[in-house]
């Protein structure tokens, strides 16, 4: 394999900020490349200057020995560029077909030829075998099917370089055995890719290669994947040894601080019932569409339960709304943090006290921004937020940084169960570990955390008890002595388990 895409020293500098310094490496053609590090490593920096996002202040990148200067993302595509991003770039309103082929709809007599649009939709949709109505609104997708349909609309661009941001952060494991198959298909038929992930598993599985950035430069690039460890990217990313990254520490546990009894609503088949203690991580698992999201949200007063009672010690907390939920002690942190969990047009300092703000009025109207700014900078410091200043827009932050903005507005209040769900999705191994940390002090101030998953190392590494559901309904609960891999997820699988096995392991 010949290098096909090669930066030679590249540099970005950003106000204040030196996001890469002289990165210099290559990517062969028909060879799938791994891209480690933690967030705020560069990685989508580099991105974004391939993708003619942002320029590099030095050095330059060659495609297929050409230099190449791009001006915009518009001439990155036409020279065989694509990138598919971990956060969607989807029109919510718009049909699948209209999103797969937005900017290059197919024309007849001067209008959109519709019937060709949809023939050519349906034939990339059967192409990343996904059997999902071309007609269909993005906004009636699950998270899982939008990152699909972003993956089908790059491919439809026929790039020869194509690189892939956490592409599997939403997906299932079925999904993502799938995505395997079309990377690989894409690899053997000479195409340049570039793989960004966090979850290492995958860079051992389908990369032949893998460079580790950190603090902006490239630390090293492995040529043999035979020849590294997890332990050994691991180190070689955060710049320290990181033995057990759960770091599962047994703590006491008090009384029944939440009791959730026949809860029925939208996205349920049957009740469901269950409690947390005090000082206990009660994990959720269960595939694609089982019910966890959707239960929460009827916990939390997002969407109205139809049935069924809940408690905060004891007494009765029936959310009508989350402002009522928070006034209760109870907080959640989203699946989609850029969506649902942050105004990423807003400040870091405006994120974390959009809710406790509240507490910081003078005289009835005035807020007292001098209370705001010690707020602000208590959590910057104690869960170690890297951002330039409070002013600095959340939107512009990393993914781990992000999730520990949503985590210290709920800090900022008189927390008592906090529900987490995808606490980790799209973040580094040592933030992951940072966040853990911060799980079990919360639990050893006698909280009670949920958390959500749907990466079952994550939620066997860090639970005392786990919740497994299935098609809409709770099936089973394991203490961690029960736990293993093999029973959750056969309890997880629909009831066509054989049927369902075998497709995930093909």
């Amino acid at each position: 394999m010949t290098p096909y895409l090669e930066f030679n020293s590249v540099g970005k500098t950003f106000p204040g900020v030196r996001a890469l310094n002289e990165i210099t490496f290559n990517i062969k053609q028909g060879e799938v490349h791994g891209l480690v590090g933690e967030n705020g490593a560069g990685k989508s920096t580099l991105l974004k200057i391939l993708s003619g996002a942002h320029p590099p202040t030095e050095g330059y990148l060659s495609i297929n020995g050409e230099q190449k200067d791009f001006k915009n993302t518009r001439s990155a595509i036409d020279s065989g560029v694509a990138i598919i991003y971990q956060e969607l770039y989807l029109v919510p309103d718009m049909s699948v077909a209209e999103n797969l082929l937005l900017g290059h709809m197919p024309k007849k007599y001067g209008f959109v030829d519709h019937k060709k649009m949809k023939k050519i939709a349906q034939d990339q949709l059967d192409f990343i075998m996904e059997d999902i109505d071309p007609a269909k609104k993005i906004k009636e997708l699950s998270i899982a099917q939008r990152q699909m349909i972003e993956i089908a609309k790059a491919l439809l661009q026929d790039s020869q370089i194509i690189a892939f941001d956490e592409p599997t952060s939403s997906l299932s494991d079925k999904e993502t055995k799938r995505l395997f198959k079309i990377i690989k298909n894409l690899s053997e038929n000479g195409k340049a890719i570039i793989y960004v992930s966090h979850r290492l598993e995958e860079i051992f599985e389908i990369c032949n290669r893998v460079t580790v950035f950190r603090d902006g430069e490239r630390v090293q690039t492995f040529e043999n994947m035979k020849e590294v460890t997890h332990d050994i990217l691991v180190s070689r990313m955060v710049g320290r040894d990181i033995t057990d990254v759960y770091s599962y520490r047994p703590r006491p546990q008090g009384k029944c601080i939440l009791s959730v009894k026949e809860v029925m609503g939208d996205g349920l088949k049957k009740p469901a019932s269950f409690e947390v203690k005090q000082g206990e991580i009660l994990g959720f698992f269960g595939l694609v569409g089982a019910g966890r999201t959707e239960l929460m949200r009827l916990i939390y007063g997002i969407d109205q339960k139809s049935g069924g009672k809940v408690k905060i010690d004891n007494k009765p907390a029936d959310h009508s709304s989350p402002r009522a939920s928070v006034e209760n002690g109870l907080m959640y942190c989203p699946e989609d943090r850029k969506y649902d969990g942050i105004i990423p047009v807003r400040s870091v300092d405006e994120n974390i006290n959009i809710s406790a703000r509240r507490h910081y009025i003078k005289a009835g109207i005035f807020i007292d921004k001098k209370k705001e700014a010690e707020n602000t900078m208590k959590f910057i410091k104690q869960l170690d937020i890297k951002t330039p200043s409070k002013d600095q827009l959340v939107g512009n932050l990393s993914g781990g940084n992000q999730q520990k903005v949503i985590l210290a507005r709920w800090l900022s209040e008189d927390v008592k169960i906090l529900i987490m769900d995808e606490p980790t999705r799209g973040i580094d191994v040592g933030t992951k570990n940072e966040i853990y940390h911060l799980m079990y002090n919360l639990t050893e101030e006698e909280k009670g955390i949920i958390c959500i998953s749907s990466d079952l190392p994550e939620v066997m590494g860090v639970s005392d008890r786990i919740i497994i559901m299935r098609e809409g309904e709770i099936v089973a609960s394991l203490n961690r002595s029960e736990f293993s891999e093999e029973k959750i997820l056969s309890l997880a699988l629909p009831v066509d388990e054989e049927k369902n096995r075998s497709e995930i392991n093909e």
